[in-house]
């Protein structure tokens, strides 16, 4: 028998510690699946073992690239190839679910989830991780120093770092289940992460323009008409969403139909949003009042759960709740196949109206005053606590599953989600941060979180624009903060910061958000707001670019600085600076500037309350045209462009930059090739035919380009097109090479304009074959 025959031999045993009941089983050379008592069923994990060579010798297990050592006690330590210790186990306790590990002392580690307090390292942390609508988790932590760890438990689970050590300890569980992953580096773990659950498919290219929303348009002819205005004032829209209540009253909750009176024309309003160019997602939920179809079906078959969610009152007009009059919305047992059928039979109906996308609210789901009875209460495969954390996963997976499964490859899923569990990459959704309030502290805490969300492997992340509850700057009257300079300006920031989340969305409670609100045309704050519009379009074939190398390559839109700079130590901890893609450093102002900051606090429960909470100062006048200045630190290595002004800086020191309010401060590394679109009204008005080509000399670049169809799942059978462009920096040539590929509809001539930081340019017409321009 050769070796690799016995490596196979090995894996098929899976590997029994000599001291305890401890499971090694190498799924890759650099993955390991480790287990102690009774695994978890998986829902997450979707990768099957590899043949992996292993080899055994004395207490040590190996691989090409990883050992995993055991002593005496049955705790492992886990190394590279060569030797180097990555992670130890201190104990573990299979009764409490417990499993404790030894850190360096100064060792940072990330992820986890969206952690709503403003940090990325998690040393120091003690957290109770259970789904809400402000945090969530993926039990998916990461090392500076390269290696991973996926915790598979669903339950809630407490985590906690001290002098004792870093460990995991969950509610529910017949043993301890991880797995260990070594990448080398951020990218690296994440890609083992999604080898594990499951790669990230493609979004529609115009997921990727602005969207507009609010709580709530109140009819099919107001939501109409927010399109029909953006389009006369030519700000560039892709798409439009309809919040709740579109149903009618709260007993009909989630009714997933036009019954409202006001919606009447519901299907009709659809056919003439995308008459308009534009596309239409709606909200939908986990939970259905008890007058609705789906209700009743699931109530029949014991597929609904018991515990107090929203709204907790049916009549929708009062707040607080009118408790004499509870609702009965129940949420449904997404864990359950069936349930899952069921839900999807009944959003066939919005779906074939035409509905372009879905906002999948309160998928935690919200889950009011639990009580022990409920935690106990049976769901399929377990308990409500032993998977409660994985009820997102479960939900968005069974829409995902089911639209494919209707049309397989003609129209691509996007669904808007307001909470994730490990592995929900892999099913069409983008993750939103929830209720979060209107507040500077508010914004500097969602870089850090979308950051954390990204490490887990999951890269689609955004804010509701502004923050969704603004009534505490209310100061003039109902909905007035649009007209509050200190609103203005937190919203423009928070613009200018979700630029360069994958989704680029406005929304909120308490004041309207659509650009004119704010003001008129020439003016600074409606300039401003429109500026960032227009910016986000003409970045458009970078971000898509992007995007499929998120898809193909295992990549990320929104990079911790330590992603591409983790040998600058300085840039381990910086929370409100960011990679955009590998180029584009992003380093939103997170600050007042013009108005005075207020300490606002909210959360998701107090914001409905709409109680006094205003902010001071509401007589404050703004000068936006008076000239500020910020700090921002550029990791060392890199000689960086200011994308605005041209001006170079060597990276590894920090600079002082003049900001003013309608400039969002990015840099651009040298060795960029940054393609840029014209701007247009909406995705698809214009072939990108004539792309402008900004080169930043300094260093070598290369870039690909990717097109596609656009909205299909075609570029899964290869239809799409790839061109690279490579700038060689000492002869200061660019050359483009042939296009790749080919798809229904592409662009077969084009001309693209090459600029350079001097200001000098060059036209060019290129056909799809390779040419070198000196």
């Amino acid at each position: 028998m050769d070796k690799r025959h016995l490596g196979w031999m090995l894996l098929l045993a899976t590997l029994t510690s000599w001291a305890q009941e401890v499971k090694i089983e190498f799924f890759t050379p650099t993955i390991v699946h480790i287990t102690k008592g009774e695994p978890t069923k998986t829902m997450v994990v979707t990768a099957k073992p590899e043949a992996v060579v292993v080899t055994r010798k004395g207490n040590s297990i190996s691989s090409s690239q990883l050992t995993v050592r055991q002593d005496t006690q049955g705790r492992l330590t886990f190394l590279t190839a060569k030797g180097k210790v990555l992670l130890r186990e201190k104990s573990h306790d299979i009764a409490q679910v417990r499993q404790t590990f030894i850190l360096d002392k100064e060792e940072a580690v990330y992820g986890l989830g969206t952690f709503q307090n403003g940090k990325m390292n998690r040393r120091g942390e003690h957290k109770r991780m259970e789904q809400s609508n402000l945090e969530d988790f993926q039990n998916v932590l990461q090392s500076i120093k390269g290696w991973g760890l996926y915790w598979e438990n669903y339950s809630p689970t407490q985590f906690d770092d001290d002098e004792n050590g870093m460990s995991f300890t969950s509610e529910v569980g017949k043993g301890i289940d991880y797995y260990f992953m070594y990448g080398g580096s951020a990218d690296g773990v994440i890609a083992q992460m999604r080898h594990l659950s499951g790669d990230v498919p493609m979004f529609p290219l115009w997921t990727y323009g602005f969207w507009q929303s609010k709580e709530r348009y109140k009819s099919a002819r107001e939501t109409e008409g927010i399109v029909d205005k953006y389009r006369e004032l030519q700000v560039p829209l892709d798409g439009i969403i309809q919040d709740w209540q579109y149903w009618g009253s709260n007993y009909l909750w989630n009714a997933m139909d036009f019954l409202s009176e006001d919606f009447a024309n519901g299907p009709q309003m659809i056919q003439n949003v995308h008459q308009k160019h534009a596309h239409f997602m709606i909200s939908i939920w986990a939970s259905f009042g008890p007058q609705t179809r789906q209700y009743r079906e699931l109530y029949e078959k014991g597929m609904l759960l018991p515990f107090q969610t929203w709204p907790q009152s049916g009549i929708s007009h009062i707040w607080p709740p009118v408790m004499d009059y509870p609702s009965g919305v129940k949420v449904y047992d997404a864990f359950h196949p069936e349930a899952r059928t069921i839900y999807w039979k009944y959003l066939k109906t919005l779906f074939n109206y035409g509905t372009d996308a879905w906002w999948m609210d309160s998928t935690d789901p919200d889950c009011f005053y639990p009580t022990e009875s409920d935690y106990a209460h049976p769901v399929y495969g377990g308990t409500w606590r032993s998977l409660r954390n994985a009820f997102p996963l479960a939900t968005v997976k069974g829409v995902y599953e089911r639209q494919r499964q209707e049309q397989s490859v003609s129209k691509r899923v996007f669904i808007m989600t307001r909470s994730a569990f490990a592995g929900q990459q892999h099913y069409g959704s983008n993750m939103w941060s929830g209720d979060v309030a209107s507040s500077w502290d508010m914004l500097r805490k969602q870089v850090p979180a979308g950051l954390s969300f990204t490490l887990t492997g999951n890269p689609n992340f955004n804010t509701d624009i502004g923050g969704f509850f603004c009534n505490a700057y209310n100061t003039n009257g109902p909905a007035s903060a649009p007209r509050n300079p200190q609103f203005q300006e937190l919203y423009i920031r928070w613009m200018q910061y979700a630029l360069f989340c994958p989704v680029f969305r406005s929304h909120g409670a308490d004041a309207p958000r659509e650009i004119w609100q704010f003001g008129k045309k020439g003016e600074p704050v409606y300039d401003a707001i429109e500026k960032a519009i227009r910016l986000r379009y003409r970045l458009l074939p970078y971000l898509y670019s992007i995007a499929w190398q998120v898809t193909s390559n295992n990549d990320s839109y929104m990079r911790p600085l330590f992603s591409d700079y983790a040998n600058d130590k300085r840039v381990w901890n910086i929370t409100d600076e960011f990679m955009f893609g590998r180029h584009i450093l992003a380093a939103p102002i997170l600050e007042a500037q013009y108005t005075q900051e207020q300490i606002i606090k909210e959360d998701a429960m107090t914001g409905w309350d709409r109680k006094e909470n205003k902010a001071t100062g509401e007589n404050q006048t703004a000068d936006w045209t008076n000239p500020k200045s910020t700090t921002k630190y550029l990791p060392k290595g890199t000689l960086w462009y200011d994308f605005w002004t041209n001006k170079k800086y060597q990276g590894g020191q920090q600079v002082t930059l003049q900001t003013s309010i309608d400039r969002v401060p990015m840099f651009v590394a040298a060795g960029t090739i940054l393609l840029l679109a014209p701007v247009v009204q909406y995705v698809g008005e214009k072939p990108w035919n004539q792309l402008e080509i900004r080169i930043y000399p300094g260093a070598d670049g290369n870039f690909t380009l990717y097109e596609d169809e656009g909205d299909n799942y075609h570029y899964e059978q290869g239809l799409y097109t790839t061109i690279t462009f490579h700038w060689d920096n000492n002869h200061r040539v660019l050359t483009i090479g042939d296009r790749q590929g080919s798809y229904p509809g592409m662009t077969e001539k084009r001309q693209f304009t090459i600029v350079f930081p001097d200001g000098t340019s060059k036209t060019v017409e290129y056909d799809g074959h390779r040419i070198a321009l000196p």
